[in-house]
C-alpha cells in the first residue's frame, strides 16, 4: 500500500526583517529533517513535493537528496496568505492563530480565510494525487496550519476540530493512503517514528 506522508517543517530561523516565507530551516531544523530523511530510507519514495516557502523546500531538498531523488514545489501547499499583516511576534500570533481556526468562515486581519485556504490545499494534495505518475510513497513537506486543516477534511471534522501535531518545533507528520486518500496514521514527531 503506498501512502502520501505529509510532513510539517521543523524549527526555522526567525528573522522579523525577512518576509516569512523566505525563513529557512534552523540547524535543529535541519538535523530533524535529517532525522526523518533516515527513517524513510526503509520505504519506497519515489516523489518528494513541497510548498514553495523556503523552510518547507531547505526540508523538501534534504529529504530528496538523501533518497537520490529531486523534488517538486507546489505553491498551493503553502501556508495561509498572511501578507496583510507580515511577521506578528507571539504570544499576539498564536491568539491571531486561534481566531483563523476559530471562525474559519470570516477574514481575520485580512488573512485568507480558513475555508478558502483548506480548500486550496485539499485540491493541491488531489491534484499531487491525480497527476503524480510514480507508484511509491510520496513525501509532502508543508507547514503546520496547513496540516490542520488538511487533517480537518481527512477526519470530516469542522476546521478547529482536528487533531493537532504536538511538537512545539513542528517536524510532524501524518500518513495518508494514496489510493483511499485516507488517514491511516494521525499526527507523529520525527522521533516518534512511524506507528507500526
Amino acid at each position: 500500500m503506498a501512502s502520501l506522508i505529509f510532513i510539517t517543517h521543523p524549527e526555522v530561523v526567525i528573522d522579523p526583517d525577512q518576509p516569512v516565507p523566505q525563513w529557512p530551516l534552523n540547524a535543529t531544523g535541519r538535523a530533524r529533517m535529517e532525522r526523518f530523511a533516515a527513517m524513510l530510507a526503509d520505504r519506497d519514495v519515489s516523489a518528494v513535493y513541497a510548498s514553495t516557502e523556503r523552510k518547507a523546500m531547505d526540508g523538501a531538498a534534504i529529504v530528496a537528496e538523501s533518497l537520490g531523488l529531486s523534488y517538486d514545489t507546489d505553491e498551493d501547499l503553502g501556508e495561509n496568505d498572511r501578507s496583510s499583516t507580515g511577521f506578528i511576534a507571539p504570544p499576539e500570533f498564536w491568539e491571531v492563530v486561534r481566531e483563523f481556526f476559530g471562525r474559519p468562515h470570516e477574514s481575520i486581519r485580512g488573512w485568507e480565510r480558513a475555508i478558502d485556504a483548506q480548500t486550496r490545499i485539499v485540491n493541491a494534495i488531489r491534484r499531487i494525487l491525480h497527476e503524480d505518475e510514480t507508484a511509491g510513497d510520496i513525501v509532502v513537506v508543508s507547514h503546520g496550519g496547513v496540516g490542520c486543516l488538511l487533517t480537518a477534511h481527512l477526519q470530516g471534522v469542522a476546521i478547529g476540530r482536528e487533531s493537532r501535531p504536538s511538537h512545539p518545533g513542528g517536524g510532524c507528520f501524518i500518513v495518508i493512503d494514496r489510493d483511499l486518500v485516507a488517514l491511516t496514521q494521525d499526527w507523529r514527531a520525527i522521533e516518534d517514528g512511524f506507528a507500526a
